[in-house]
């Protein structure tokens, strides 16, 4: 064995010496050494003649010579392949003319909510987050929507785990369909006074066209607090209209349903597109809705906790979507989320 032993040594110290800087020199190695009739081979054909005793110590070995050869021939294919890339490599052309770097431009929905918070941060407005995927207490049960009640079919939801009949429906979880369950979720941990904004995404499964998307940004703000009214609410909007969309932008205030405020009314403002004049946008109307509104209702108060005969509150919500529409006078929803290039170089 110490024959065999004395050949691996030498064929170790052979490997660590061996220098190759071209293909060629690399398949020499390779042949001689690690291929199916190179040296490491023979030796390994060479194990039956070692005593019986001795033969695992010199597999081990041998073992060890293949993983040396391989790890050799792995470094010495690298450094060859490095050398032929550089080499094929063209040299820069310094004739050449500069081509600048292509900047990118800030999204319009990122725009508009910039502007949206700086707005209402002006007026004592806050921010407020919480989790896209709520259950359904939260996203309907504390907003006044009592089971099988038909203002849940208002909106139509992606659900990820629905009960069966019969078991506790404030188990569902679903991808939320509006921010008014962060207004839940703040009124339950924040007493009074309260003034947020809510800001993310919403899930509705509804057909996606010009107008209407499965996916959509929205903003709402909710004030609570001893002595507010809808005079309050009024006046925070008209603001904001200004603010966003001109001093000229006309305001209407409609009655509407909402469960979870009472009174409840839509916002309209001018349409910018015709100014006020009609056009296929605003339906020949002359006014666009941009926010559903109203006073919360005591019954939301009280399931977060709020004394209702104490506090009273507003809240309003808005999509991103709608106001950017308006404020660049784009038709189309879908383009928001296309990533086409063409389109948001314009902004």
């Amino acid at each position: 064995m110490q024959e065999q032993l004395s050949q691996v040594n030498q064929m170790i110290a052979e490997i660590q010496d061996f220098q190759a800087d071209t293909k060629d020199k690399l398949e020499l190695f390779k042949s001689n050494y690690i291929g199916k009739k190179g040296a490491i081979t023979a030796l390994f054909d060479q194990i039956k003649e070692v005593a019986p005793e001795s033969r695992k110590a010199f597999g081990m070995e041998l073992n060890r010579l293949k993983e040396i050869a391989q790890e050799k021939f792995k470094i010495l294919s690298e450094i060859i392949e490095a050398k032929n890339e550089a080499g094929s490599s063209k040299p820069t052309d310094l004739t050449l003319p500069f081509i600048p770097n292509a900047l990118g431009s800030i999204h319009p929905l990122v725009q508009t909510r910039a502007r949206i918070v700086e707005i209402f941060e002006r007026i004592g407005f806050t921010q407020s987050e919480a989790t896209e995927i709520e259950d359904d207490y939260h996203n309907f049960t504390a907003l006044n929507f009592p089971p099988n009640h038909p203002a849940r079919e208002m909106q139509d939801t992606f659900f990820i785990e629905k009960k069966q009949a019969g078991n506790d429906e404030q188990s569902d979880i679903l991808l939320r369909t509006h921010t008014s369950s962060v207004q839940i979720r703040l009124m339950q941990k924040q007493k009074p006074p309260i003034r947020s904004l809510m800001i993310g995404r919403v899930y509705r499964n509804e057909a996606i066209s010009a107008r209407a998307h499965c996916l959509f940004h929205q903003v709402e703000g909710l004030y609570v607090d001893e002595k507010v009214g809808f005079a309050d609410l009024k006046q925070t909007l008209y603001h904001f209209a200004k603010e966003m969309f001109g001093k000229d932008t006309k305001v209407r205030y409609r009655p509407s349903y909402f469960p979870f405020t009472e009174p409840s009314a839509e916002i309209d403002v001018t349409c910018l597109i015709c100014k006020g004049k009609g056009c296929n946008v605003c339906k020949y109307s002359g006014w666009v809705e941009i926010a559903g509104s109203g006073m919360v209702h005591p019954n939301v108060l009280e399931n977060c906790g709020i004394d209702s005969e104490k506090y009273t509150g507003f809240a309003f919500g808005m999509g991103i979507e709608r106001v950017t529409m308006l404020k660049y006078q784009i038709k189309d929803l879908r383009l928001f989320t296309e990533n086409d290039v063409r389109f948001l170089r314009q902004f």
